[in-house]
C-alpha cells in the first residue's frame, strides 16, 4: 500500500473541517444580538469564538410599528453585510436555500409565527431568539408546526446558560426568587415576554417544570410574580423598571444562597449550545419545558388582568 504523505493528510483535514462547518442564515437584523452572535461565529482570531459554524446569508425583516426594530434594522444589516461580508437574500425561503440552519433574531415575537413557518417548510433546525412569541397560542403553534414537519428547534435566553443558571440549582431548593429587568413594549401581549423573559427564564433553569399556579402583582415600578409548583416550591420573579441589574436568591432548607452581583451572562454559552444543537438536532431546553414558560407567562398576564388573583396555568 502506498505511503500517503503528510501534506496530503493536512489538505484533507482542513478540507473535511471547511466540510463540516455549518452555514447559518439570520432572520431579523433589529436586534444587537445579530451582529454580537456573528462576532462570535465568524472571527476565529477571537479569545471568545465558538467554532463549527459561520453566518453566511441574512434576510433583514423588521417591523414598522415596534421603535427598537425600525430604528436599527438598517444599522445592523450593514454592519453584517460590511463587516462580515454577510450575503442578504429577499425572502426567507431563498434564505434557507443557502444555508444549514436558521437563526431567527427578529426582535418582535409577534412576526416569529410566520417566520417560523417558512424556516419550518423549508426543514431548516432553528434557533427562535427570546421571545419565542408574543402569545402562548403562537408558541403553541411553533411548535405543533415543527413537530408535524420533524424540524428541531429551540428558544431560550442566554441567561439560562450563564452563571447564575449553570451553578445555582439546588435539589434540595424549598424556593427560588429572580429577578431582572422588566421594560414593556405595548405591542406584545404577554408584556412579560418583551423583556421579563430573561428572569423567567433564570427562575426555570433553578426551578425546573411543574408550575401550576401564577400570581402577579404589579405597580409602573415592576412586578411581582409567584408561581405554586406541584411539589409545593414556590418561584418568584422581581421585575425592575425601565432597567436593573439581574440576581437570584435559592432558599435552602438551612442556607440562602445569593448570586454575584458580577456573575458572567455573556453569549458564548448560548451560543455553543445553538451550534451543539445544530450539530445534533438535540435541545438543550426540552420543548415542552418552553411551552411551559409561556404558560407561565399567560397565567401572570391573566392574574393582573383579575386584579392580582392566581390564575392556572392552562
Amino acid at each position: 500500500m502506498p505511503k500517503v504523505k503528510p501534506t496530503a493528510i493536512l489538505l484533507l483535514s482542513v478540507a473535511c473541517a471547511a466540510q463540516a462547518e455549518l452555514r447559518l442564515g439570520i432572520v431579523g437584523t433589529d436586534t444587537s444580538h445579530v451582529t454580537a452572535f456573528t462576532r462570535i461565529l465568524n472571527l476565529d482570531t477571537l479569545p471568545d469564538h465558538v467554532p463549527g459554524a459561520k453566518v453566511v446569508a441574512a434576510y433583514k425583516g423588521g417591523s414598522k410599528d415596534v421603535e427598537s426594530s425600525y430604528t436599527r434594522v438598517e444599522k445592523f444589516a450593514e454592519e453584517l453585510r460590511t463587516k462580515y461580508k454577510v450575503e442578504f437574500t429577499r425572502d426567507i425561503p431563498t434564505l434557507c436555500r443557502k444555508v444549514d440552519a436558521v437563526l431567527l433574531e427578529s426582535v418582535d415575537g409577534r412576526v416569529h409565527l410566520e417566520q417560523a413557518k417558512q424556516i419550518i417548510a423549508a426543514g431548516k433546525p432553528v434557533f427562535i431568539d427570546k421571545p419565542l412569541a408574543a402569545t402562548l397560542e403562537d408558541a403553541r403553534e411553533i411548535a405543533r408546526l415543527a413537530k408535524d414537519a420533524n424540524v428541531p428547534w429551540f428558544s431560550s435566553s442566554s441567561l439560562r446558560f450563564g452563571e447564575i443558571g449553570t451553578t445555582m440549582k439546588h435539589a434540595d431548593a424549598l424556593g427560588v426568587m429572580t429577578w431582572g429587568p422588566g421594560p414593556l413594549e405595548e405591542h406584545h401581549q404577554l408584556d412579560l415576554s418583551w423583556y421579563a423573559i430573561h428572569a423567567i427564564e433564570m427562575l426555570y433553569a433553578l426551578m425546573g417544570t411543574g408550575c401550576e399556579q401564577v400570581t402577579r402583582i404589579s405597580t409602573p415600578g415592576g412586578d411581582v410574580v409567584t408561581g405554586l409548583w406541584k411539589n409545593g416550591k414556590t418561584g418568584t420573579v422581581r421585575t425592575l423598571r425601565p432597567y436593573g441589574g439581574y440576581g437570584a436568591l435559592v432558599f435552602r432548607p438551612k442556607q440562602v444562597i445569593e448570586s454575584d452581583p458580577k456573575a458572567s451572562a455573556g453569549y458564548r454559552p448560548l451560543l455553543v449550545e445553538i451550534v451543539k444543537f445544530f450539530e445534533t438536532k438535540q435541545p438543550p431546553v426540552s420543548n415542552e419545558e418552553k411551552l411551559e414558560i409561556f404558560a407561565f407567562m399567560d397565567a401572570a398576564q391573566r392574574s393582573q388582568e383579575a386584579g392580582s388573583q392566581p390564575m392556572k396555568l392552562r
